[in-house]
């Protein structure tokens, strides 16, 4: 069963059709891009449009930082803090790549 607004809908991109509104587009006439992983092609536009990255890249960043922490501190009670921190996050990065696959 179609939605209810789906006539709605197709009489107003008709109309729209009609009136010259997709006319000149950007990009008309020319191939769409090449595409890896068209099922996941929207999501992973949008992701990147807006800076997103997957959970693995943003831990793996977060790794790097606790890694300069750890170079600059001298306290052996912090760096103990920090390393048993950064095993926590190297398996978080694990178990974030594994579910991306």
């Amino acid at each position: 069963m179609d939605h209810p607004l789906i006539d709605l809908v197709n009489a107003r991109i008709r109309a729209a059709e009609a009136e010259g509104a997709f006319d000149n587009l950007p990009g008309a006439g020319k191939p769409l891009p090449p595409c890896d992983d068209p099922e996941n092609a929207l999501i992973n536009r949008l992701m990147k449009e807006n800076g997103a990255a997957p959970e693995f890249v943003s831990l793996s960043r977060e790794l790097a930082r606790l890694r300069a922490e750890l170079r600059d501190e001298g306290d052996r009670t912090r760096r103990h803090e920090i390393m048993k921190e950064m095993s926590m996050m190297e398996a978080r990065i694990d178990i974030a790549r594994k579910s991306a696959r």
